[in-house]
């Protein structure tokens, strides 16, 4: 399949590039980022998908995240897809941030005007990996998945879904069980109908109850203060209950949140970050 390349940059000794394609699964263009470490110009590397949450694009994290240098040094690839498909003009697509444009939420929709284009769970599962292989110096049988959020429940639904699939999978205040918030809940019943039973497929909780795959180690970082996490959009202790009661490992860091204002507590933000200092995952 055919890529045009969008931009490139050196970063972190490596190269920062955008590429745009023609999505079998999505019937329409794409764009994903992708950093090529410098061990990639004589190696195959592992790589690590990173699926972003609702708005964004494939722009957010690798203009925001700094992840490139930790690629670098460890030899990673990351792609970073786009969050929906683009430019379908589906009525009522463009109307809210949360459904349509920018919030795919990495299923395969089966309703009604969306079920043709809005595949984004088929696409970062199978069309993009193999457009990836095809192109890119990967090593096939060193993947792992990530995000944030909306991409934080993609990540955890593409692991617990493909057992075996992914060496690692990390998430970033993950949507942990969409079924039972308002997030989740609009996007389930727009683009998957309204019985609920074909929701299952998609929450990361209900998953992890039937899950009975090789052992999946599970990383949640989550910011005590987080609103989204107050407003009970999140529900990370459902999915760790489940977890626990299925004996599937799960690291589960509460971070402490930063206050420009708060000396003290910010010292103990760093000293986080430099005892837990990657997002990427070991393989």
């Amino acid at each position: 399949m055919a890529l045009t390349q969008v931009s490139s940059n050196k970063c972190a000794g490596g190269f920062q590039k955008v590429f745009e394609h023609e999505s079998t699964e999505l019937k329409c263009k794409m764009k994903f980022a992708v950093y090529l470490p410098p061990k990639a110009e004589t190696d195959k590397c592992p790589v690590m998908y990173w699926l972003s949450g609702l708005t964004c694009t494939e722009q957010n994290f690798i203009t925001k995240a700094g992840s490139q240098l930790a690629a670098a040094e460890h030899g990673i690839i990351i792609v970073a897809p786009d969050t929906s498909p683009r430019g379908c003009n589906i009525e009522g697509e463009d109307e809210n941030w949360d459904f349509g444009t920018g919030a795919g939420f990495y299923v395969n929709a089966t309703q009604d005007p969306w079920k043709t284009n809005y595949r984004m769970y088929a696409y970062v599962t199978e069309e993009l990996p193999k457009l990836i292989n095809a192109n890119f110096p990967t090593d096939p049988d060193r993947m792992s998945v990530s995000g944030h959020s909306m991409g934080g429940h993609g990540a955890l639904i593409c692991a617990l879904k493909n057992p075996g699939k992914y060496k690692a999978v990390s998430a970033f205040a993950p949507i942990c069980n969409p079924m039972q918030c308002p997030w989740g809940q609009k996007a389930f019943a727009g683009y998957l109908g309204s019985d609920r039973s074909t929701w299952e497929a998609y929450d990361a909780t209900v998953l992890a109850a039937s899950y009975s795959g090789p052992q999946l180690n599970i990383l949640i970082d989550q910011g005590q203060d987080d609103q989204f996490l107050s407003a009970s959009q999140l529900l990370p202790d459902n999915l760790i209950a489940v977890c626990s009661e299925k004996k599937i490992p799960v690291v589960f860091r509460l971070q402490p949140t930063c206050c420009s204002r708060d000396r003290e507590n910010r010292q103990k933000c760093n000293g986080v970050r430099r005892r837990n200092p990657g997002s990427i995952p070991n393989f």
